[in-house]
């Protein structure tokens, strides 16, 4: 057989294999050569490694076993051992270093972040909230509530209105307004309507400080009882129920003036005093009512009760034969809460009434231009930029200048609202020291009452609306607005405003904090009977109490919260009890300061809720029609 070479030429095989013949051929040429290489082979072999062994013992089956060795088979690719070493040592250094961390931190005991601690505005708030719990009337069933947090204060009014016959249950529950234990309704529905504005603008500063709840329960409170005022259930009324208790200038009977009692101890008579005609007193209660039922929209049965409460009282004072103010000629009101007109209040309710229905005839009555001619809201008198619980013209505009701000209603509402917005800007520059509208005292006090008493009242009112007035203009990316030819930023604004709640809280010549229990130094001998008599299960007489009334020693409870009258027009205070136009609280009062400090306060997401307000209105405008059906051939 023969095989051919590759050099060329044919080899003979004979049955005898390559390696056997040269092995032949070579034993055949020398044999004591071969035996030496042998021997120097097996020699050789024991100074070499197992690889090199191998390759000199079968090449071909070393290579395959050290390929083996140094590579890893991985299916698509073949990666060198070494790299697959160091690859899963990698990924365990990783996993030790990512993982470890993880594992501690879960394993240590958790701490919440602390949240930044709340500021003055938000510690004042929550003590001027208080105040409203210490002036309860005792409501229906006839208990205050184990959380109304005012230990010296228990049942009582239960006996009031109780000779009525058109109110069952009489009328039971609300406010006492001030240091005494009447209650008046006509403040009391301004305070009411204070409190909801401030919550349907802020209410998430009042989630943020944990006193939504709170609120929500004190303006129920309130409105609760002013629905018992009047027939709430029918569509047509001719009488209001206007006050509880009270006294004539020069009594010598027992009555709320002439006797120094505490709440829970009143036995001497509590007369009803009924409005035949009120657009003052109804404008007002209707603009607490409507208000109310912005805030309880979420109660819808509760919120359309308030909203027909609101339009029943509101015709009541819309009626043409029902005009005669509703203080007119009563001795019991006319001295204490006088109103000194209606039209603001028409103005005001008709306003709250378009906001809580989206009806809007309400809306035309409140643009309508003899509102305004018959309230002189354009004649520019100072006066009448200051609000009250009588004058209601700067907040009535105000709040027809947020429609205009963020609905933009056009015709035919844009020209009496453009001129609400204009006289809105006039009111905030009044309050601006520059522009000398008003005295300042020289401790930085506004006098927006002429120098009288019991200003800081209406100086919280002041700052309200000019921190909510800012929020509005920056709510619209506005920075300012202008007074004459002078460009006002809004920070002046919040200034202005924030300079007299420091005022206020303590900031001022006396370093005295004008909120009863905020800071360290504030009035001690609030003009208040259940503050200023012992709660110790004795009933003073009417006239046995008077030795707390005349007493020099502080209050022996605190009314905490309590925004007392403040200084005079020289910035002093005198801090004595009989001395009410220094030392005397208000619903009124203490309204317009909570309103003004939930607007200032930090805590909370900064400016207002621009939607709240708006829940009821319908679109301004129709709709889009619907798109045109496809075409079809």
């Amino acid at each position: 057989m023969y095989s051919v070479n590759q050099w060329g030429g044919p080899f003979e095989i004979n049955g005898e294999s390559s390696d056997e013949r040269s092995r032949n051929m070579d034993s055949s040429w020398d044999k004591a050569s071969v035996s030496h290489r042998q021997q120097a082979q097996q020699y050789n072999l024991h100074e070499l490694d197992e690889t090199q062994q191998s390759w000199l013992l079968d090449p071909v089956r070393s290579r395959e076993k050290n390929k083996k060795n140094k590579y890893v088979d991985l299916g698509c690719i073949i990666c060198s051992r070494k790299a697959v070493r160091w690859t899963l040592y990698g990924l365990l250094i990783a996993l030790f270093v990512i993982a470890l961390p993880i594992i501690i931190a879960k394993s240590l005991p958790k701490h919440k972040t602390r949240p930044p601690p709340p500021d003055n505005y938000t510690l004042a708030l929550h003590k001027a909230l208080l105040f409203f719990n210490a002036q309860k009337c005792t409501s229906v069933p006839g208990k205050l509530p184990k959380s109304n947090g005012i230990p010296w204060r228990g049942n009582s009014g239960l006996q009031d209105g109780s000779g009525l016959a058109d109110v069952k249950g009489g009328l039971v529950g609300g406010y006492y307004d001030a240091g005494d234990n009447t209650k008046f309704h006509f403040p009391m529905s301004f305070a009411m309507t204070m409190l909801s504005w401030s919550v349907i603008e802020y209410e998430h500063k009042y989630r943020a400080i944990g006193e939504y709840n709170h609120i929500r329960d004190l303006i129920k409170w309130g409105n609760d009882y002013l629905l018992l005022t009047f027939n709430a259930s029918a569509t047509k009324i001719n009488q209001i129920h206007s006050q509880v208790g009270g006294s004539r200038n020069g009594s010598t009977v027992p009555d709320d003036h002439t006797c120094w009692m505490r709440p829970e101890d009143m036995d001497y008579p509590r007369p009803v005093q009924t409005a035949t005609s009120g657009p003052d007193l109804a404008g007002e209660m209707a603009a607490a009512l409507a208000a109310a039922s912005i805030v309880f929209r979420d109660d819808s049965a509760y919120s359309r009760k308030l909203a027909k409460g609101a339009a029943t009282v509101f015709d009541f004072a819309r009626d043409n034969g029902k005009r005669t103010k509703y203080c007119s000629g009563n001795p019991y009101i006319e001295p204490y809460y006088n109103s000194t007109g209606y039209y603001d209040e028409y103005m005001w309710g008709a306003a709250w009434l378009y906001y809580a229905t989206g009806n809007t005839t309400y809306l035309s009555l409140a643009t309508n231009e003899g509102m305004p001619r018959h309230s002189k809201a354009f004649y520019m008198i100072p006066d009448l930029s200051v609000l009250s619980w009588d004058n209601k013209l700067p907040a009535a505009m105000l709040l027809l200048t947020r429609l205009r701000i963020f609905l933009s209603p056009g015709y035919p509402y844009e020209e009496m609202l453009q001129i609400y917005h204009n006289v809105t800007g006039l009111t905030m520059c009044s309050y601006l020291q520059r522009f000398n509208v008003f005295n300042w005292t020289r401790g930085g006090l506004i006098q927006l009452d002429h120098g009288r008493g019991q200003n800081l009242q209406y100086v919280a009112n002041a700052a309200f609306l000019a921190s909510l007035f800012a929020d509005y203009l920056n709510a619209t990316g506005v920075p300012g607005w202008n007074c004459g030819p002078s460009f006002i930023s809004l920070d002046v604004l919040r200034s202005f405003a924030t300079s007299q709640i420091e005022y206020i809280l303590g900031a001022n010549p006396m370093n005295m904090s004008y909120v009863v229990g905020f800071g360290t130094k504030f009035p001690r001998h609030a003009h208040h009977r259940g503050a200023s008599i012992p709660h110790d299960n004795k009933k003073y007489t009417c006239k046995g109490g008077w030795q707390w009334g005349n007493s020099r020693n502080p209050n022996p409870n605190t009314i905490t919260g309590a925004m007392v009258g403040g200084p005079d027009r020289f910035d002093k205070f005198q801090d004595v009890r009989a001395n009410y136009s220094y030392t005397e609280p208000s619903m009124a009062g203490n309204a317009g300061l909570v309103a003004a400090l939930v607007s200032l306060t930090g805590s909370g997401e900064n400016g207002i809720d621009k939607n709240i307000m708006f829940t009821s209105v319908p679109p301004m405008y129709p709709a889009s029609p619907p798109p045109p059906a496809p075409w079809k051939p």
